[in-house]
């Protein structure tokens, strides 16, 4: 197979056209649609759906170019193919010249904002010469991002099933149930599923994983909420239950103050009134560890 064309090919999909495509090879984009075209020759298979000649898709389909099936199974093995030549050029750069190295962080909005920080700090200052980057997201987006190589290592709080990905068990967090200081559901010992299933439930967005966490609590218990509302972030969902909005299951290290504050108070479920869930580390199956995160995962002896 042709590399220079599968790399043409990729291009038009990730960028959404041939125009634009041609944009970022710095090419013309009859060259594009030349290149394209002979891709499908070489493999005797049709990539792309189009009218006419000019090799332009003409419906929805993977970032709005309309792929045929063999397109979309050549459109991810080109994506892996590329995002291992990226692997292999960082990876070199950072055996040759380890002091402009580069460490990459995804991690899920909880944990980058109360896990992480204690153990990039002494990091960071132990090699200042690396570039550390930390990027946020839910659990989705973070192991989306392992996947496509676009960081090193993930931490994540919802569960991953994707054969790429080596999930390992990281550690557990503490989660509390909370209502409205004022609440009469704050006020009770324990509130009965009927109670409970009444009340407004806030979540987080779909891919979070403290919303996988709520509805597993809810399949539990045979919880069955009324209404619930959708906020994407932690930290406002707490204050919105402090303000009489509902009620939601946070992790501890957030509502913490809260609690101590008096704004809110957490809700017992009974005697197995301790939940938790599972912390996990994601890296990309078979991906040799650069030495910038073996560095870090030795600083914490998870190497």
């Amino acid at each position: 197979m042709n590399l220079h064309l599968l790399r043409v090919f990729l291009t038009v999909v990730e960028q959404q056209g041939f125009s634009r495509a041609a944009d970022a090879l710095f090419v013309s984009q009859s060259a594009v649609s030349k290149a394209v075209r002979e891709l499908e020759s070489q493999l005797d298979l049709p990539l792309l759906e189009r009218t006419g000649s000019d090799g332009k898709a003409v419906r929805g389909g993977v970032h709005g170019i309309a792929l045929t099936d063999h397109g979309r199974a050549l459109f991810e093995h080109a994506r892996a193919i590329f995002a291992l030549e990226r692997i292999a050029i960082e990876d070199i750069r950072d055996r040759v010249e380890l002091r402009h190295g580069r460490l990459r962080i995804g991690a899920s909005t909880t944990v980058a904002a109360y896990w992480l920080p204690q153990q990039l700090g002494p990091f960071m200052r132990r090699h200042p010469q690396l570039a550390t980057e930390l990027i946020v997201g839910n659990t989705e987006q973070v192991s989306r991002a392992v996947v496509d190589c676009a960081v090193d290592i993930g931490y994540v709080e919802g569960a991953v099933e994707d054969p790429r990905i080596a999930v390992q068990h990281w550690r557990d967090e503490p989660l509390r149930l909370i209502a409205a200081a004022d609440s009469a559901l704050g006020a009770r010992r324990r509130p009965s599923i009927a109670e409970l299933s009444r009340q407004t439930w806030l979540l987080r967005e779909p891919g979070s994983g403290t919303r996988q966490a709520a509805q597993s609590l809810f399949a539990a218990r045979g919880i069955a909420p009324e209404r619930t509302v959708e906020i994407g972030s932690n930290e406002a969902i707490a204050r919105a239950v402090a303000a009489g909005a509902g009620i939601a299951l946070l992790p501890a290290t957030v509502v913490a103050d809260l609690i101590l504050m008096q704004r809110v108070r957490p809700v017992a479920l009974g005697e197995d009134d301790a939940l938790s869930r599972p912390l996990y580390r994601l890296e990309l199956a078979n991906r040799p560890r650069a030495p910038a995160l073996q560095a870090f995962l030795a600083q914490e002896g998870e190497v």
